[in-house]
C-alpha cells in the first residue's frame, strides 16, 4: 500500500499495490507547463487500485489524439494528482511527486527528451526517447516479466 496527497493536505489517496510502481519522466511541453517544472514524474497504476478522499475536481479536456482525458486535482490547492484517459481504460497516471515516499523514486525511463531542459543530465543507463516511447517498449521497461 502506498499513500500520497495534495500540497494542502485536503486530499489523501492510497494505491493498493504490493510494491512501488515504476515511474518515468516526461519532458514534453504539456508536462512542463502542467507541472510548472522541467518535467513530470509519473507512475502508471490500475485505476481500481486508487482510492481517494477529499475535495477532488476533474479538469476535462480532449487530447490532440481525440481521446478524452480527466485530470484530478485538489479542489482547494489545485495540486494535480492523477489523470485518466479514454485511450487507456482502467489505467491512471499518478503524479509521482504527490506520493509520500517520492524521495525514494528512481525513474526507469525518460520520454520527450527532445524537449528537456538543457541543464538536465540523464544517466546513460536510463532509457530515453526523443518523443513518446513505443507503448510495448515502455511497458516492458516499466513492467518487466
Amino acid at each position: 500500500m502506498m499513500a500520497g496527497g495534495c500540497r494542502c493536505g485536503a486530499v489523501r489517496y492510497t494505491v493498493s499495490v504490493e510494491e512501488t510502481p515504476p515511474i518515468y519522466c516526461c519532458h514534453c511541453l504539456i508536462c512542463q507547463t502542467g507541472s510548472g517544472s522541467a518535467f513530470a514524474m509519473q507512475a502508471m497504476v490500475a485505476e481500481e487500485a486508487l482510492q481517494a478522499s477529499g475535495p477532488i475536481e476533474a479538469y476535462r479536456l480532449t487530447a490532440l489524439s481525440g481521446a478524452e482525458a480527466a485530470h484530478m486535482v485538489c479542489g482547494t490547492c489545485h495540486t494535480r494528482l492523477w489523470n485518466v484517459n479514454s485511450a487507456r481504460p482502467g489505467l491512471a497516471i499518478l503524479r509521482a511527486g504527490t506520493l509520500d515516499a517520492s524521495d525514494t523514486l528512481v525513474p526507469r525511463a525518460h520520454i520527450w527528451t527532445r524537449r528537456k531542459q538543457p541543464w538536465i543530465v540523464i544517466a546513460d543507463d536510463v532509457p530515453q526517447y526523443p518523443e513518446n516511447a513505443p507503448v510495448a517498449e515502455l511497458a516492458a521497461l516499466l513492467f518487466p516479466r
